[in-house]
């Protein structure tokens, strides 16, 4: 049979914790401190490997009611190894993330006390400097207690020299703490997206089991006609729109089509494009946009241009000097050059660009499905062409976009397919950063990150694998 080969999300992350791609296992600190919860992942890995591998061989095993139960009951038992393990792994990276929390705290308080001590030495200093000749020889002070200052005052310059090297030291591997603290949050998170992704396809298997024993035991349908419902709702499903930002929504199925030949291209997960350009599109909705026919803020208002970039080099390459306008593209020229090019354009009048949002601030100006600004367009467009075999890019052409958005994401380390990677693909795609900042609190595009991947499960679920083998 053509069976329903739905993702298990059963793949494993990198993290300082959990540190290989083949097989998860326990560093030898964490092994050190917790021997009884990593012999039980131990196990559990095994367990869901071996589980893994019955799926595989039962894939291609022949058409029928009973070898397709098989394979789903298969498939459960291996998505709850998974989910057994994946628990077992936050347990442990949960603890982990306490003891790290903790080991931070402690160098925190160092420096606290640090800061304490220097302050008390610098009154102590300014006491000492406060002191002059003349109140020095009519004071009631004896001429030996000024002398026994001075030597405190060079005892009191030496501490003081000595506590900030030890504060520069503490701050220094405090940042590195806090580094592996991020980390391991972030691997922590790929756990929990795994073990959500095998909870879903147990509960999916499971329903496709009951659905078939039922249909079997019932004997009202052929196996014929289960397959045949189940190629009807594939055509339902490519036929579907999907929309696309500042274009006309393309069918799903094309849309599909070219992520594979993108993926195919960069090694950027199908789902995981799609769900940007499904991310932009409703950006787009409550964004708005700019530069339409009647609109107030045109292109020459919302994109920086020639005088903004000429400042920035009569600044050095920096936009901190005293020349203003200032920034470090020109995204103007770009675009009267990309528009110049199309065939679809007779101006850069009138041309829907995305608006500079209310509140984060910086400049809009993105373009088309991809929502790449003009500068970045041209950094990318002899890549697209050459991925597509084409002579021209376009923004607004819904394959162009496609592939433009995957080489990005690639650029950005979503090729790995890792969840954690892929959502610091799409907080880079938002704002050119990291989910979080380097103090470990959320980033400007975090929620972005978040919602993209919540976006390219449900594609993959409810679009993508009822597709598969039909």
């Amino acid at each position: 049979m053509k069976k329903l080969f739905l993702f298990l999300g059963l793949f494993f992350f990198v993290s300082p914790l959990f540190a290989s791609a083949q097989m998860v296992t326990c560093p030898s600190d964490v092994r050190a401190r917790e021997p009884a919860a990593c012999a039980e992942l131990d196990a559990l890995v095994k367990e869901e490997s071996e589980a893994q591998k019955e799926v595989d061989r039962l894939k291609g095993l022949g058409a029928g009611f009973a070898s397709d139960i098989a394979f789903l009951t298969k498939k459960i038992t291996a998505a709850q190894s998974s989910i057994k393990s994946k628990n077992n792994q936050i347990a442990l990276l949960t603890r982990d993330i306490a003891v790290k929390q903790s080991e931070i705290n402690v160098l925190d308080g160092r420096i606290t006390v640090g800061k304490k001590a220097i302050a008390e030495i610098l009154r102590k200093t300014n006491d000492i400097n406060s002191y002059s000749l003349v109140e020095t020889m009519l004071s009631d002070r004896a001429l030996s207690d000024f002398f026994v200052d001075l030597d405190t005052y060079a005892s009191t310059e030496e501490a003081l020299d000595n506590l900030f090297a030890e504060l520069r030291g503490i701050k220094t591997l405090t940042e590195s703490q806090k580094a592996e603290l991020n980390k391991k949050k972030e691997a922590e998170a790929t756990a929990r997206a795994a073990l959500e992704a095998s909870k879903k396809q147990v509960e999916i298997s499971q329903a496709e089991k009951k659905t078939l024993l039922a249909i079997n035991d019932a004997n009202k349908k052929t196996y014929e006609q289960v397959v045949a419902d189940r190629k009807a709702k594939a055509a339902q499903i490519r036929a579907t729109l999907f929309q696309l930002r500042d274009i006309e929504p393309i069918k799903f199925g094309d849309a599909l089509r070219y992520a594979e030949a993108a993926s195919a291209k960069t090694g950027v997960r199908p789902a995981f494009i799609l769900a940007i350009l499904q991310q932009e599109s409703g950006l787009g909705g409550n964004v708005g946009t700019c530069n339409r026919p009647g609109d107030t803020r045109t292109w020459q208002t919302i994109m920086p241009g020639p005088l903004h970039y000429s400042n920035y080099l009569k600044n050095g390459k920096t936009c901190s000097g005293p020349n203003s306008p200032c920034s470090y593209r020109d995204d103007q020229s770009a675009f009267q050059r990309i528009i110049s090019e199309s065939q679809r354009f007779n101006s850069p009048d009138g041309v829907p660009l995305s608006c500079p949002i209310a509140g984060v601030g910086g400049w809009g100006g993105a373009m088309g499905p991809s929502q790449f600004i003009p500068t970045t367009w041209e950094l990318y467009k002899s890549k697209i062409t050459s991925a597509l075999g084409i002579s021209k890019a376009d923004p607004w052409d819904a394959e162009h976009a496609i592939m433009a958005t995957a080489l990005l994401l690639k650029d950005n380390g979503a090729g790995t397919a890792n969840w954690t990677n892929e959502r610091t693909a799409a907080c880079k795609y938002y704002s050119g950063k990291n989910c979080y900042n380097s103090n470990g609190s959320a980033g400007v595009g975090l929620s972005y990150g978040n919602s993209v991947m919540s976006l390219a499960a449900s594609i993959q679920t409810n679009k993508i694998d009822p597709l598969k083998d039909l």
